[in-house]
């Protein structure tokens, strides 16, 4: 038996466990296996199978890229395929993605992986990507640097220091979850951002049930709008796994008339 092969897979199995704040008991009990073996699988005394190594995954709720990862270092093929999103094999991913970004029309929704890249938007996100500069577009664009980099919609913010606050807690969780090593990266470069003076301008909206919400400066007018996040169910394959789409809604009747407004006005041309 080759013993580094095993070893490997014992300490990416700890490193998931540890994650996910659980003992070898608990960690036993979910995916139906006594603490013993457990213990023995991440110390190297025992190779895990094929199975068992799918079984532990779906207990650890670790992504499916992990999961291929995990396979590997135990010499097993991967079991989830990674396709292109341009790929045939992707053709009703990709009619279902237009589908639900059109009909969400006038309101902004986008479609990103998951380092937060955006993939795709409809054509009201144009509200959202007037006046970025060309750097913050390029090689793809990021929804963590679109936001807070100074350059870009950071500066038309009338509550930065809330949004950043929000953004650069969600971001931290999601690399305390999985572990990725770019997202570890991303979270580096912009938390290292400026961070905005002074506070936040007061809101002209009343109470409402969204705790954080994005109030951009517009020449419209304050535009106030919340957002809700939709992924595919019971995915197959590691890249349509990793997709999100970003839905923004208008918190006010203000921000629905003008983006309704903004709409009517691009047809027009």
């Amino acid at each position: 038996m080759d013993l580094e092969r095993p070893s490997r897979v014992g300490g990416l199995l700890r490193e998931w466990r540890q994650r996910r704040r659980l003992s070898q008991l608990d960690l036993a009990n979910l995916a139906d296996t006594s603490a013993r073996h457990l213990s023995y699988m991440e110390t190297g005394r025992a190779r895990p199978s094929r199975a068992m190594l799918l079984r532990l995954s779906a207990a650890l709720e670790i992504p499916l890229r992990e999961r291929n990862t995990l396979l590997m270092a135990a010499d097993y093929a991967p079991a989830y395929r990674e396709s292109n999103l341009d790929d045939g094999y992707m053709a009703s991913i990709r009619s279902a993605l237009d589908t639900m970004l059109t009909a969400h029309e006038p309101y902004p929704a986008v479609v990103v992986d998951r380092l937060w890249n955006v993939l795709q938007g409809n054509r009201a996100m144009d509200v959202l990507m007037a006046g970025i500069p060309p750097h913050l577009l390029q090689p793809q664009p990021n929804v963590f640097r679109l936001t807070l980099h100074p350059d870009g919609l950071a500066s038309r913010l009338a509550n930065l220091g809330e949004v950043r606050t929000l953004f650069l807690e969600r971001l931290l969780r999601q690399v305390n979850a999985t572990g990725d090593a770019e997202l570890r990266a991303l979270y580096r470069e912009v938390s290292g951002y400026p961070a905005p003076q002074g506070d936040d301008e007061p809101s002209r909206l009343p109470p409402s049930p969204i705790q954080v919400p994005l109030r951009i400066r517009t020449p419209f007018g304050e535009l106030a709008m919340f957002s809700t996040m939709a992924t595919f169910g019971a995915p197959a394959d590691v890249t349509l796994a990793e997709l999100a789409i970003e839905l923004f809604y208008p918190l006010d009747d203000f921000t629905a008339d003008a983006l309704r407004a903004l709409a009517s006005a691009v047809e027009d041309t």
